[in-house]
Formats: structure tokens, C-alpha cells, sequence
């Protein structure tokens, strides 16, 4: 009793009091307006993700509500690619609410190349409404709300302007206990090269399940997929021999951490755990790290190196800090065990420039150098509030928001955020002013950074 008590006198939901600098080391980007998508189920088009697809020279976005289009490299033709949501598929997009939907999607590194195993394959992950399937992975509680699903599909013509092959094939499907916390990112490595370990092999960011606190304990259980990040090779088990997922549908690459655990619970397609909502998983091109934005709970967002068998702390700890709950955090004994990975940068939901409930959203390191003031620097956002964060990509930090400095948009000679941008251009649309702007980054053929939002249906690009 004694231990707990000394542990909550020392409880903070604020374990940053020196704020962000709202004014010291802004950078000052100009922006155009790039591409739009249209509405769709009455609404903005839910914008998630927007990666470049060179070996048929275009770009891809998604809107959560099931589209998925093509966007030309000089942002003037939009077209429709697939809509996962069509009766035809039988896949039935769960979308209500502002964290369900058509997740992410990920196009494999060979999608373009005649002749490899990897032509014309993408990949999603949605929510779905069809709960009859048998669930290959469940949370051991909750109220099954739903089930996400990872597909793969094929199409015959990648190069064709739409969708020209059939129906998916369903790789993993997981039960959901919650209705928040329902999926994350999947993505391959964008700097693994043909004939590397890592080419091929499909990451998938996936959240604890929902709820508030991990209630089900799913993040450091290594017999549960939930709250990790995983990594599986879609192709096999009919590619090169490797170990076998338990339906049969993928490979689990004999690389991973845990592949070989002796313990026969532990899942081999583990890659990282102790994660709450990872939202984004992203590479430094200049050393290959990879990264992570992690949504926290009520008090520290995160972005976090990510390493094979990493355990990022999540639920025992928020940040650099053990968690307590929804309270707050220990500010005693912060980064106290060695086994845990802790953020690299860091900042808290009370800031006086944030939104309650924020949200870390990554993320882009900028090598390129035709936006001079952003070379070499971090990008990461706040969801909600639309605001864009830098830090040295080559000084990272260890922990905290001290490092931490904004990016503003150049608009009409004014220095302004992504939100105050959205509300302006929501005034144009005749659409009521947003109150967040959900913001998402997206990468270009030659570095190009992308802003994308759910509010006004607008992609925007950073230009010099």
C-alpha cells in the first residue's frame, strides 16, 4: 500500500509544463493546393494514406468511406481506381465513426513488374460489417463490434485505369472487442531494395483493440496480435520456404523475433509490441530507421524508434513515464527500465497549442533539398489541431517536447496552421467550419510532401 500511495502522489497529467514554443525556431513552408477527392456518403472524403506507385507513374489515395483513386503526377486527373465498399466484393466497409473504415493500403513493391510474384497485388486493411467468417485472431474479451480484415487483391492490368481483377483474397481477419482502435498502417519497406531481407515483406501497425487503457492486456501479450506491429510475407507459404501462418494464407518471415520462440503461444508475425494506435510507420532514408506515431492515451503522445523484438511500453507505460490511467502518469523513475524502447520525441495532450484529445500523427524525415528550411528535419503533426512539428533529424532527441518547434503554412502572407487553412477553405465549399482537421502526411516520386485531411476533401503539397 505503501508503494502504490508513493506511486500516485507523483501522478501528472502534465508531465511537460514548459509548452511548445508557439513562436522560437517556426519554419514557414508555402503550400498549393495539389488534387482534390470528392465527397462521398454525404461527407469530405476521409483521406488516410497517399504513396507513389512508380512502375505505372501515379499516385494512390484512400477515403476510409471504400474508394480508392489515382491521382496523375501533376495532381490534374483524379480517378476512381476501386471501391472496396461495392456489393460485388462482399466486403461491406464498417465506416461509422471517425476511426472506422478502410484503414490503409499498401501496393506490393512489384506491383508494376510484369512477371514477378508480386504483379498487380495491393493490399487493405478495413473494417468490415460481415462478422460471420471465423476470426483467425480474437482479444479474449470485449463486445465484438466488428471484424478488420486484411486483403489481397490482384489486378490483371496494374497499369489500367481501374481495377480489373476480381474478388480478394482474405489473408487475416481479427474480432474487434471495441468500436475505436481498429486497425493502423500497413506498408512495406519503401527503401528495401530486390533481394534484401526486408523486400516484400508487409508491415502492419495494429492497435490494442480500443477501448481506453488496454483493458484486455493485448499490447505486452506476446500471444496476442493486438497492440503490435507485425510483419508477414503476403506471398508465401508458395514462395521461398519459410514458417507457415496458422490458416495457411502467408508466410511469417524466419527473420522476425519471435518466429522461432520457444514458447509455442508466441506468435512468429510479431515484429514489435506494446503499442496502443500506431497510425504511421515510416523509414529515415538516409540511415534506414524506421519510426512510429503512436497515439497515447490521455497524457503523452509519442514517436518512437521502432526495432525487431522492441517492447515500446505500452500499457505499463505512457511515453517515458509509467502509466497509471486515464489520470495521468508516474512522473517518478521516467525511462527506468532498460528492456523498454522509449519515445525519441514526446509531447503532452494539455499543451496550450493542442486540442484536448490530441493525437501524434507521423511522419516524414526530409532528405531532399528543394524545400531548404525542412531538409534534414523530422516532420511529425498533431491529428486534431492540424499542427505540424519538426525536430533534427539528425540530433534526435531522447524523450520530451523541449526539441520540439512548429511548421506553418504560408497563406495570403500570413503564417497559419492546417486547421485554420481547412476552416478558410470550408468558407469557400459553403460547408460549416471544421472543428479538426485529421491530418495525414503523404510522400511523392521525388520527396514531395503531401497534407492530407478528412475536412475539406483537399490534398495539399509543400513547395519552396
Amino acid at each position: 500500500m505503501a508503494s502504490s500511495a508513493a506511486a500516485f502522489a507523483q501522478l501528472s497529467n502534465d508531465p511537460f509544463p514548459q509548452p511548445i514554443a508557439a513562436t522560437e525556431g517556426v519554419v514557414k513552408v508555402n503550400f498549393k493546393e495539389f488534387a482534390s477527392l470528392p465527397d462521398s456518403n454525404g461527407q469530405n472524403a476521409r483521406m488516410m494514406l497517399l504513396i507513389d506507385e512508380p512502375g505505372t507513374k501515379r499516385l494512390f489515395v484512400n477515403d476510409m468511406n471504400g474508394p480508392l483513386y489515382t491521382i496523375s503526377y501533376d495532381g490534374k486527373t483524379v480517378t476512381p481506381y476501386v471501391n472496396i465498399n461495392d456489393e460485388k466484393w462482399g466486403v461491406g466497409v464498417q465506416f461509422n465513426g471517425n476511426e472506422r473504415g478502410m484503414q490503409s493500403f499498401a501496393l506490393h513493391p512489384q506491383f508494376g513488374q510484369r512477371g514477378a510474384r508480386g504483379y498487380g497485388k495491393f493490399y487493405t486493411l478495413t473494417d468490415t460489417t460481415n462478422k460471420t467468417p471465423a476470426a483467425d485472431f480474437k482479444p479474449n474479451g470485449g463486445t465484438h463490434t466488428h471484424d478488420t480484415v486484411l486483403l489481397e487483391w490482384t489486378a490483371k492490368t496494374p497499369a489500367a485505369p481501374a481495377y480489373d481483377g476480381g474478388p480478394p483474397r482474405e489473408l487475416i481477419r481479427w474480432e474487434q472487442p471495441f468500436s475505436n482502435h481498429n486497425g493502423g498502417h500497413i506498408t512495406f519497406n519503401p527503401l528495401a531494395r530486390q533481394n534484401s531481407p526486408d523486400y516484400g515483406l508487409l508491415y502492419i501497425g495494429f492497435a490494442d483493440g480500443g477501448s481506453g487503457g488496454d483493458p484486455l492486456n493485448n499490447a505486452q501479450n506476446l500471444s496476442s496480435s493486438f497492440g503490435k506491429i507485425l510483419r508477414i510475407d503476403p506471398l508465401s507459404p508458395s514462395g521461398p520456404p519459410g514458417l507457415t501462418s496458422a490458416n495457411g494464407r502467408y508466410g511469417i518471415p524466419p527473420s522476425n523475433p519471435f518466429a522461432n520462440d520457444n514458447n509455442p503461444a508466441t506468435l512468429g508475425e510479431i515484429y514489435a509490441y506494446g503499442v496502443r494506435n500506431p497510425q504511421h510507420l515510416f523509414w529515415d532514408p538516409k540511415n534506414g530507421s524506421m519510426l512510429m506515431s503512436d497515439i497515447g492515451q490521455n497524457t503523452v503522445e509519442e514517436i518512437s524508434p521502432v526495432t525487431a523484438g522492441a517492447n515500446l511500453g505500452w500499457n505499463v507505460w505512457e511515453g517515458s513515464y509509467k502509466y497509471i490511467g486515464r489520470e495521468g502518469i508516474n512522473l517518478s523513475d521516467p525511462h527506468s527500465d532498460a528492456k523498454i524502447t522509449y519515445p525519441i520525441v514526446e509531447y503532452g495532450q494539455v499543451d496550450p497549442l493542442l486540442q484536448p484529445n490530441s493525437a501524434a500523427i507521423g511522419g516524414y524525415v526530409y532528405r531532399q533539398k528543394t524545400i531548404p528550411q525542412l531538409t534534414n528535419k523530422l516532420l511529425f503533426g498533431d491529428n486534431p489541431s492540424g499542427e505540424i512539428f519538426y525536430v533534427d533529424a539528425d540530433n534526435l532527441p531522447k524523450g520530451g517536447q523541449d526539441p520540439i518547434h512548429r511548421v506553418l503554412l504560408n497563406d495570403k502572407r500570413e503564417a497559419k496552421t492546417l486547421l485554420q487553412v481547412i476552416k478558410e477553405k470550408n468558407a469557400s465549399q459553403g460547408k460549416p467550419p471544421a472543428t479538426r482537421a485529421d491530418l495525414r502526411f503523404g510522400q511523392g516520386p521525388n520527396g514531395e510532401i503531401f497534407i492530407l485531411n478528412k475536412r475539406d476533401g483537399t490534398i495539399r503539397e509543400l513547395v519552396p
